[in-house]
């Protein structure tokens, strides 16, 4: 598998382990998605630090991921963009969409504050 997936109590951390999020990957990310979804997580991390090159594909993969956690009023963070990964995000519009942090340690703290807010 492309991506190594940590269960934690408040969200679930999905790190890549390949440089691409392309056609081929896309789909086992969209599924394994949805499965977490389904299994009542809402907040989900993805750790894009190890992603060069992300297409049309792994985008709409990413915006999945985006929509399940919004049906669920939970939160859905990328963190660790390289540059041409987030580049791509800014042509595509996305950035004003899809919530971005610099590390994982901020993406994690952003979902602590969230929940703290939601109770």
């Amino acid at each position: 598998m492309s991506f190594k997936i940590e269960q934690q109590e408040k969200y679930t951390l999905i790190k890549f382990s390949t440089e691409k999020l392309d056609a081929i990957v896309a789909p086992d990310l969209k599924s394994e998605l949805v499965i977490i979804s389904k299994r009542g997580v809402k907040n989900i991390i993805i750790d894009m630090e190890s992603v060069k090159y992300c297409d049309s594909s792994g985008l709409s993969s990413l915006l999945i991921g985006h929509r399940v956690c919004k049906e669920a009023k939970g939160s859905f963070v990328l963190s660790s963009l390289q540059t041409s990964v987030e580049r791509l995000i800014t042509i595509s519009q996305l950035d004003s969409i899809l919530n971005i942090k610099k590390t994982s340690k901020e993406a994690i703290d952003s979902i602590f504050v969230e929940e703290i807010e939601k109770t």
